[in-house]
């Protein structure tokens, strides 16, 4: 099982200004909506206490890096390591995956902790409902933004599983 969440922060808030309906991918994905995330797997838990961390992105990029683990067409059979970073763009830190097989080692560099350790269908899933969440979270909280067609891209690029 592992479990992701994050929170916003009041040190970095969006722009007053912002027009959430017509804000582009590069809006969406690094000037809005910071805080921190987590992921964790009952034993372990890699977290960020920055509070600059774009939290749509994450989501995003975590998604992207989802399907990037299964591009081989033997999948969980695989026994050649499948491997992608997520970083973090105002720093030099990553989450590094490792695939092999069925399971995913999830790897924080600014931690020193044994990675979490999940399969790749929980992560898959997992990663998907954690972006519908974040996504749900942030047209309630800024309405215009369910009228932004680029949300309505990345909502149909990852549907709920």
């Amino acid at each position: 099982m592992i479990e992701l969440g994050y929170s916003l922060s009041v040190r970095f808030p969006d722009p007053p200004q912002t027009d959430y309906r017509t804000a582009d991918v590069r809006a969406l994905r690094h000037d809005l909506f910071c805080g921190d995330v987590y992921l964790a797997d009952g034993e372990q838990e890699l977290s960020t206490a920055w509070g600059w961390v774009p939290v749509l992105d994450f989501a995003w990029a975590l998604c992207d890096i989802v399907e990037q683990l299964d591009e081989d067409p033997r999948g969980s059979r695989a026994a050649a390591i499948q491997r992608a970073d997520l970083d973090f763009t105002q720093s030099t830190e990553l989450l590094r995956f490792a695939r092999r097989f069925g399971l995913v080692e999830v790897f924080a560099t600014w931690l020193d902790e044994d990675p979490v350790v999940v399969r790749h269908a929980t992560l898959r899933r997992e990663a998907r409902d954690f972006l519908q969440d974040v996504l749900a979270d942030l047209t309630d909280l800024h309405p215009g933004l369910a009228d932004n067609p680029n949300i309505w891209t990345v909502q149909a690029r990852f549907p709920r599983v």
